[in-house]
């Protein structure tokens, strides 16, 4: 019976009381955690402290320094594919300054695409693919020539 009085008027007597059912314990006057809350001595807490806000500087250089390699990243895509530049790209890049890597994977399959297009732009990686016997071309090509100047000699009379 109690139990059900005190779940009915309880928040209600609290909230009279000035209670609001706040966990007064665990925060300062101000809210922010306190060594006393922690359980630490104060030397402890501010080490705490300093390891928490050297952590989060980490990871916010390491975030910036992935979104710059992204940047990158897509500017490389960008050229290769002759696509209008990024000026928000380009900032985030300059940014980072010299940190910025890519990852060897992503470097070796842009290495290997460049690589592939270049033997297929070039004049022999073109005769290269064709699989071409030269020495049927140069007896045709023979032959042909052999075909033109006697029937050439057939109808001038100079010849």
């Amino acid at each position: 019976m109690a139990f059900l009085m005190q779940q009915m008027l309880g928040d209600k007597l609290k909230n009279m009381m000035g209670g609001g059912g706040e966990d007064t314990g665990a925060s300062g006057a101000d809210g922010k955690e306190t060594a006393e809350s922690k359980g630490m001595s104060r030397e402890e807490f501010e080490e705490y402290q300093r390891q928490l806000v050297e952590e989060k500087i980490e990871r916010d250089k390491e975030f910036a320094t992935k979104k710059a390699e992204r940047a990158n990243l897509r500017g490389l895509l960008r050229d290769k594919y002759r696509l209008p530049q990024s000026a928000q790209d380009d900032a985030m890049v300059q940014m980072a300054g010299d940190d910025i890597d890519i990852p060897e994977e992503l470097a070796k399959m842009v290495d290997e695409d460049e690589e592939q297009e270049e033997t297929n732009d070039s004049f022999m990686g073109k005769l290269q693919n064709m699989d071409v016997d030269f020495d049927t071309i140069k007896t045709k090509a023979q032959t042909t020539m052999t075909e033109v100047k006697q029937a050439a000699e057939d109808k001038c009379v100079l010849m």
